[in-house]
């Protein structure tokens, strides 16, 4: 059995494919692909400072109307399957030009419904246009960029994707107040066309030649549909290595939510503000503190491949890029959701009131110097299939953060906010110690349960 110190990827002239584009191409295909990541966070979040006004309009309660929420993550979960598994046959230009099509159309559904029926069916409409935004930009930067600058290429796609989570609130929110949800809903059709114009004017393919399902058929029609099972990206979770890592991030993303979902029951309760404009003020530390620990967080898991890889004379082992999550994972993490539930029920007035600003921003960066890393890990070691391996990953995050959100109100209810907070940070140290084991173990897990994972040759 390979040891921790053993080489799974060396240098070979197989590097020579990253440069097929100039940097400054690499640069606009990055571009291109966070905008649409941006574009898919403003679908998202958008949404939720509009129900009040659209459960007026249909005459709904706002519970009815936040079905259309629990509705999008399962649209973002399926959505992201199928349009990663087909970017493996068809390529990822292609995925991105029949995704677009389906927010389009679904934009404009939600902004013509008149009844809850017709508003989740077109929501799950556009969300299901949108999901692959994430994963399929994971897969491009990947068949770009080499291992030791995918880190840093990765983080500058998150951060502008994460824009979207910081202002989204706001934008949305005044849309609906000033202006009308439905034209929100028509506004973001528009963008999704003139998305799609510049995807089909400039956007090269990115996959590997000769890696494509189509490329490898022995003959084809002008036409070619094929049948794709969207649930087989999945079954990349059999392998520990994958699983471990969703895990663990689905773990430090719900503190996340522990933060922020029940804001206005916390924070706005205890500090006696009832503001829906300040409460949602309160999402942008964090979203910030997101932005910046993406790009740190990128850089560094760059700067600690390179590093490592020097430490064993150009001998390479993907688990490297893990270390860098140790200042979220074990410190930023726990310690500042912890620190808020704390601070939330003991410290009260202005003081109180700073000191939870200041933990929500350094749970953004925490949070997101632990997922830059390992959403960079599942590309390095799932290559051939990275966009599959990044929305197998969302997927288990949506399953897990479903059942998360909907238990953290009663437990708050319940236990208090301190000990609400404190479980999650537990739970945080829980993930980076499962972090750790896959850094220690890495190559025996690999070993147990092969799903094709990249080597020298294709990497």
């Amino acid at each position: 059995m390979a040891s921790e110190e053993s080489p799974l990827l060396v240098p070979t002239a197989h590097e020579a494919i990253y440069d097929r584009f100039a940097p400054d191409q690499k640069r606009w295909i990055v571009f291109h692909v966070s905008f649409a990541g941006l574009l898919a966070m403003f679908v998202q979040v958008t949404f939720v400072p509009s129900i009040p006004q659209i459960a007026k309009d249909l005459d709904l309660t706002h519970a009815v109307v936040s079905l259309a929420l629990s509705l999008s993550v399962f649209a973002n979960a399926i959505g992201a399957l199928c349009w990663s598994a087909y970017s493996s046959f068809y390529g990822r230009r292609s995925i991105y030009l029949w995704g677009i099509p389906f927010l389009c159309v679904g934009s404009c559904g939600v902004a013509l419904s008149t009844s809850l029926q017709s508003l989740l069916f077109w929501r799950f409409v556009q969300m299901f246009g949108c999901a692959g935004a994430l994963s399929l930009g994971s897969g491009v930067i990947g068949d770009i960029y080499k291992l030791e600058e995918r880190g840093t290429a990765i983080g500058i796609f998150f951060s502008v994707t994460l824009l979207g989570f910081t202002f989204a609130p706001f934008i949305g929110g005044a849309a609906t107040q000033y202006w009308s949800w439905r034209n929100l809903h028509y506004s973001i059709g528009a963008w999704g066309l003139l998305e799609m114009l510049f995807i089909y004017l400039s956007f090269p393919e990115t996959s590997h030649p000769g890696t494509l399902g189509i490329d490898k058929l022995p003959s084809r029609r002008r036409i070619h549909i094929k049948w794709i099972n969207p649930l087989s990206s999945l079954w990349l979770l059999r392998s520990p290595n994958l699983f471990a890592v969703m895990f663990a991030s689905a773990l430090m993303v719900n503190t996340m939510y522990v933060l922020l979902v029940p804001i206005s029951n916390t924070i706005g309760i205890r500090y006696g503000i009832t503001n829906d404009a300040i409460i949602g003020a309160f999402f942008l530390p964090n979203g910030l503190g997101c932005f910046g620990g993406t790009l740190v967080g990128g850089r560094l898991s760059d700067i600690v491949v390179r590093r490592w890889r020097e430490k064993r004379r150009g001998a390479y082992c993907p688990e490297d890029r893990l270390r860098a999550t140790w200042i979220g994972g074990l410190l930023l993490v726990p310690l500042s959701v912890g620190a808020s539930g704390l601070i939330t029920t003991y410290v009260g007035g202005p003081t109180g009131l700073a000191l939870n600003i200041i933990c929500l921003y350094a749970n953004g960066v925490g949070v997101e110097l632990v997922l830059n890393p390992t959403n960079s890990y599942n590309v390095d070691i799932a290559h051939s299939r990275s966009a599959e391996a990044a929305a197998a990953c969302m997927a288990g995050w949506s399953l897990i953060m479903s059942v998360a959100t909907a238990l953290i109100i009663p437990t708050i209810e319940r236990i208090g906010v301190a000990w609400t907070d404190i479980i999650a940070a537990v739970l945080a140290v829980i993930g980076q110690g499962i972090i750790f084991l896959t850094i220690r173990y890495g190559d025996s897990m690999r070993a147990s349960i092969d799903v094709g994972f990249s080597t020298m040759e294709n990497n």
